[in-house]
């Protein structure tokens, strides 16, 4: 009999520059390409972000498809849509720990009452390993940004069009304009 083998961070690396994926209770899970609005959402709170930090001159504003590894018994890494990381630079290699700040976009997929256990649980994993602040964009609901902070994880500030989100604990002083992650 031959034991499955748990996937490492050096399997990621080995990935396809073009496929995106996380490492979930020792298999690598690949994640699909995202529609427009997802993508154009989360490269607006991204160009916001990166604006704060060059502005602040501290931390690192993070894109779609970069890797976070982590340590937690059921998770070796995370790949949010967008990101705020204050943790040492790493150069070509994986960012080192969680980032204070993860949005995750839901895409057409991620609806249902499958996707929304999978949500929580990621949300969960995030806190575990030192994320601050979980946005979960849903841009086809009422309430588009719902920011999940370690302070009260199970109860989500509510972010509608015509509102500025934030994500005080992790970025202090930064916003962004919901209307902002839409086109119309």
């Amino acid at each position: 009999m031959v034991a499955n083998l748990e996937a490492t961070i050096d399997d990621l690396y080995t990935l396809p520059h073009e496929q995106k994926a996380e490492i979930v209770d020792g298999e690598i899970v690949l994640m699909s390409p995202t529609g427009a609005a997802p993508s154009y959402a989360a490269s607006e709170i991204f160009v916001s972000l990166r604006a704060y930090s060059r502005r602040k001159q501290k931390g690192y504003a993070v894109t779609d498809n970069a890797a976070f590894r982590v340590d937690l018994p059921n998770r070796k890494s995370f790949s949010p849509d967008a990101a705020f990381y204050t943790g040492k630079w790493t150069g070509m290699k994986f960012f080192e720990g969680a980032p204070v700040f993860a949005v995750e976009v839901r895409s057409e997929g991620d609806y249902g009452p499958s996707a929304e256990q999978a949500i929580a649980r990621k949300r969960i994993d995030y806190f575990a390993a030192g994320t601050l602040v979980v946005w979960d964009v849903d841009l086809l609901g009422e309430d588009v940004v719902k920011s999940y902070s370690t302070n009260d994880p199970n109860n989500a500030s509510i972010y509608r069009r015509g509102d500025l989100a934030t994500a005080e604990a992790a970025v202090p002083g930064w916003s962004i304009a919901v209307d902002d992650l839409f086109i119309e």
